[in-house]
């Protein structure tokens, strides 16, 4: 049987072939992990992958010559080893020995001496070590550099401050459904039961968790009391503003946290909520059925036609695919993934999918712009360029409390125990 550290590299290992995401391979990880240690491998991998930058650099400095990058699985299991020295309360002798033990277990026992040797190296020179790339900007901020730089150059007063809150763990935030209870009744119930938590500053049915507790612990979630979902994200069902009678539509809508706020927040609406991804349109399902709401769901490409019958949407919802660079708290392998030749292609669908949408939205209706992005050619940028080419759009200013106000839209940072990056705009088209 494969122990912990073993586990964790094979669910690190395929971010380093730069395929897949965390999320899944840990999922095939864990099905293998007793019961006991399944929390102890969420945060081996979970730390490996937000600390991934750093760790990348210690192991260069360490080793002689680089492992073969057809060697994922000991460069992973080397990552998990100087993670667990670098940063967790293990007794060194304990997290070395497992890891080298792990080599075994993978096939790997012609590199368990070079393992052995090296973390044992790092834990005797860890100061002298980290003392030596400490003037690293990759080193000192835990990103990649090219993130940092693009950061720099798009944020000059908030790089540093978006860098430090990427490197923390994100709150656990709910929503309350407010067809069946009420925020403080629910705040109420928690207190009861001795679960720490406050109401978010924004989202008037927002509730921060002092500590993350498995979903089964919430009371009522099985009845669908409460659903988890960030602040920013719920801001969404606000924008919208969305009145009784009207036809709306939702995009790009997998998970459906943004779909079932607005159908607890406003009756009497139809909504299809379109999503590409058959699986991930299953998660859709399955909230919907969890919380007893109705919407029609739509298989198909938002940026597209084929799906449409031609009838149009007094509002639409874009929750636009992105480069997910206000959500590295909670998708640390991000980090890893993400390029920077990325960006331009990813902005590039967004304005076809604008584009496309738009012709689908009735004269005089509105359409709110989503991202969980922090990169303004996503967001701002984006918006600039498809007001440029369709005369019939004009920018809504958001009023609002939260954010930062931009030319186009309102741009959110993640902040210390509050809610993630995110950007918001809201565009109006010409009565006819």
């Amino acid at each position: 049987m494969i122990n912990v550290r073993g586990l964790a590299a094979l669910a690190i290992a395929p971010l380093l072939e730069e395929r897949g995401s965390l999320k899944q391979s840990l999922a095939d990880s864990l099905q293998q992990c007793d019961e006991k240690d399944k929390s102890l491998l969420r945060q081996i991998c979970f730390g490996t992958a937000r600390n991934y930058p750093k760790l990348q650099l210690i192991a260069d400095a360490l080793l002689e010559r680089p492992i073969r990058k057809s060697d994922t699985h000991i460069r992973a299991l080397l990552l998990v080893g100087l993670y667990q020295l670098l940063e967790m309360r293990i007794p060194a002798h304990a997290a070395i020995s497992e890891t080298v033990e792990a080599a075994h277990q993978l096939d790997a026992m012609r590199v368990t001496g070079l393992l052995n040797a090296v973390l044992r190296r790092f834990n005797r020179e860890k100061d002298q070590i980290i003392e030596t790339l400490y003037d690293e900007p990759v080193f000192l901020f835990n990103h990649p550099s090219w993130f940092i730089e693009k950061l720099k150059h798009n944020w000059p007063h908030f790089w540093q401050e978006i860098l430090v809150q990427n490197n923390q763990q994100a709150p656990m935030t709910i929503r309350v459904n407010q067809q069946h209870v009420s925020r403080e009744t629910y705040l109420s119930t928690l207190a009861d039961m001795d679960i720490n938590a406050t109401p978010c500053l924004y989202s008037e049915h927002g509730i921060t968790l002092a500590t993350p507790i498995d979903v089964s612990n919430l009371p009522g979630f099985d009845d669908g009391n409460v659903s988890v979902q960030d602040e920013a994200a719920q801001l969404s069902t606000s924008l919208l503003a969305a009145q009784e009678g009207e036809h709306i539509l939702d995009a790009c809508a997998a998970p459906g946290g943004k779909l079932c706020h607005l159908l607890e927040s406003v009756k009497g609406i139809s909504v299809d909520a379109l999503e590409i991804s058959e699986k991930r349109a299953n998660r859709i399902n399955e909230n919907l059925e969890r919380l007893r709401l109705n919407a029609k769901l739509i298989i198909g490409d938002a940026s597209m036609n084929e799906w449409w019958d031609a009838t149009q949407y007094d509002k639409i919802l874009v929750d636009a695919p992105c480069s997910a660079t206000g959500v590295i708290r909670r998708n640390p392998d991000i980090k890893i993934l993400r390029k920077a030749e990325e960006i331009l292609a990813i902005s590039n669908l967004q304005l076809k999918i604008l584009n496309n949408l738009w012709d689908m939205l009735k004269s005089g209706g509105t359409l709110v712009y989503a991202t969980c992005s922090i990169f303004p050619q996503e967001n701002e940028r984006l918006i600039e360029r498809f007001l440029k080419q369709r005369e019939d759009a004009s920018h809504l200013p958001i009023e609002a409390s939260w954010g930062v106000e931009r030319p186009y839209g309102r741009q959110l940072f993640p902040q210390p125990n509050g809610h993630d990056g995110f950007f918001y705009a809201s565009l109006k088209k010409a009565d006819d």
